[in-house]
């Protein structure tokens, strides 16, 4: 298998970086440049996103982790790891397969499981889901582009407008997603759980979430922290992506969890 897109900007300790369904490493622009005087950020493209290729013969959440790992083998050997919504799920997998390598983890508006289900009341609605797949089907520029305004929903208007601009900025400039990659990642959303591999890891983590997310709801990042044993932060005037609502308390608190 191919290796994936990488960009590394700074020195320091190693953190890397894994954003979410459908977007690319361009979401960390402003994060990489808040951070990278303090850390080496190592952000890169999900398979089948960005300028990443996709591997239709390595479509399982396994391979595509393998992936991950072997790209960032051959750039590090130890390193925080920041894993965003899809991305926070991909971060649990590489955790519970590679501990060795995880010094801290922090889980952005993740949860282990998407769908609501047995055990687990804090999912989302699985009709959500199914339209989704099915408007990706029918028009994918248009679902992508609804999904982020989805990301922004529930924040003040003017706040949400000014994130949702910059957000299809950072993300439709650095390059588009493979339609396999997009069907693939909503099909991981409707099947994984990702909840046994917690049990592995005794790693430091951190999980973010934010008030008025409507895609990974507040109660699924407060009850992954209480599984991992984790500190859990509430941006309260945040929804899916406080990295780009809240940029300086957003760095700010990673910097200060990962140099503690």
């Amino acid at each position: 298998m191919s290796r994936l897109h990488v960009q590394v900007t700074g020195c320091g300790r190693d953190l890397v970086l894994l954003h979410g369904w459908s977007a690319n490493l361009g979401v960390w622009k402003e994060l990489t440049r808040a951070l990278s005087d303090r850390f080496r950020i190592i952000s890169l493209d999900l398979p089948g996103h960005g300028r990443s290729p996709w591997d239709p013969h390595g479509d399982t959440p396994a391979a595509q982790t393998w992936r991950v790992h072997e790209t960032l083998a051959a750039i590090t050997e130890r390193y925080s790891l920041l894993g965003w919504s899809l991305g926070g799920q991909v971060a649990l997998d590489l955790a519970a397969a590679m501990p060795a390598a995880i010094e801290k983890l922090i889980l952005v508006n993740t949860s282990p499981r998407f769908l609501a289900g047995p055990g687990w009341p804090y999912g989302t609605a699985a009709p959500l889901l199914r339209r989704l797949q099915k408007r990706l089907e029918l028009a994918r520029i248009n679902t992508i582009d609804e999904f982020m305004s989805l990301q922004v929903r529930g924040m003040p208007p003017r706040t949400a407008a000014r994130v949702l601009k910059r957000l299809r900025t950072l993300q439709n400039t650095h390059g588009a997603a493979h339609p396999e990659a997009l069907a693939n990642g909503l099909t991981r959303l409707r099947d994984g759980d990702v909840r046994a591999a917690l049990a592995q890891l005794r790693v430091p983590t951190l999980v973010i979430g934010g008030t008025h997310d409507r895609i990974i709801q507040p109660s699924a990042s407060r009850a992954l922290a209480a599984l991992l044993a984790g500190r859990y932060v509430e941006f309260r005037e945040a929804a899916h992506v406080p990295f780009l609502s809240h940029p300086r308390r957003f760095a700010q608190l990673v910097q200060e969890f990962i140099g503690d």
